[in-house]
């Protein structure tokens, strides 16, 4: 067995570690597997025999190009500020699997994965690898451009959006994330009858820029004619996931973990008397979202 057959058996044995990294931090399963390619194609162009940790050099390279596709995707995101930009282009043209990004987010947490997609780049990256994979901040340091303590800063912040920590649910906000649960549960099963319980029967949708359909109308009253709409979209909700929005419960539709629909809900006697649908990029880049626990 040559030098390159014994590097890639090697490389083999972390693809799996290096793939997890990666689509934590990317929450897109082709572009994960870009940014493992693109960490053997560095392997190889490396005098191995000079790495002492192999696993550890990996990581920090697939950290790196993680980084690099994070803040190159941030950058088209304000470029574009085109409402439906959910996945970015990738290079190949290559189509993912729904079902295996639907499995990949599952096995993560799509809450973790919406939430993350609403770090910077340097967050992202610092909380993935400390707090899910036990990276040091020196490690990160290296990575990200800043300083150990810097690092560590990252890592906090993001852990304080991430797990909602600077929001208390209250008594009123826990009997709104009953309500919100109730709504989703009836429209994942296509429950038109469950959907009317939890809808004042004169409810307002209102539909923000490149929410609705082309030429559909921008608000919609009454729950019947809105739960009819909703329940014929019940196959889509598995991507829908409770969330804080701006420290009250509402919906996040995350398709591979990236945010392109919010709602949130006015609430009054236990029942939904207004909902707000965003979708256009900027006005979503504002919201604060957090994981709502359960």
């Amino acid at each position: 067995m040559d030098q390159t057959e014994q590097l890639a058996r090697v490389f083999e044995a972390q693809r799996g570690h290096l793939r997890a990294v990666a689509y934590r931090m990317l929450g897109s399963a082709t572009e994960a597997d870009d940014a493992v390619q693109e960490a053997w194609l560095r392997l190889n162009r490396t005098d191995a025999d000079a790495i002492h940790n192999l696993e550890g050099w990996l990581t920090t390279v697939v950290g790196r190009v993680c980084l690099d596709m994070l803040r190159s995707r941030k950058a088209r995101r304000e470029e574009t500020l085109e409402a439906d930009v959910v996945e970015p282009v990738v290079r190949d043209e290559r189509v993912a699997d729904p079902e295996e990004e639907a499995l990949l987010a599952d096995s993560v947490g799509l809450a973790l994965l919406v939430v993350l997609d609403t770090l910077t780049p340097s967050e992202r990256v610092a909380f993935v690898l400390h707090d899910v994979f036990d990276v040091s901040f020196d490690e990160i340091a290296s990575i990200v451009g800043r300083t150990p303590v810097a690092a560590r800063q990252l890592a906090s912040r993001a852990r304080r959006r991430v797990r909602g920590e600077d929001t208390v649910l209250t008594s009123d906000l826990q009997s709104q994330r009953v309500v919100v649960d109730a709504f989703l549960n009836a429209l994942r099963a296509g429950d038109f009858n469950g959907l009317l319980a939890v809808l004042d029967p004169d409810v307002v949708v209102r539909f923000g820029p490149g929410a609705g359909a082309p030429g559909a109308p921008r608000e919609i009253r009454g729950a019947e004619n809105w739960a009819k709409g909703a329940v014929a979209f019940s196959h889509l909700a598995r991507s829908v996931q409770p969330a804080l929005i701006d420290g009250s419960p509402g919906l996040v539709f995350a398709a591979g973990g990236k945010v392109s629909r919010a709602l949130t809900f006015k609430i009054a006697n236990g029942r939904i008397v207004a909902v707000e649908i965003l979708a256009d990029t900027a006005q979503l880049e504002q919201l604060d979202i957090a994981v709502l626990a359960s």
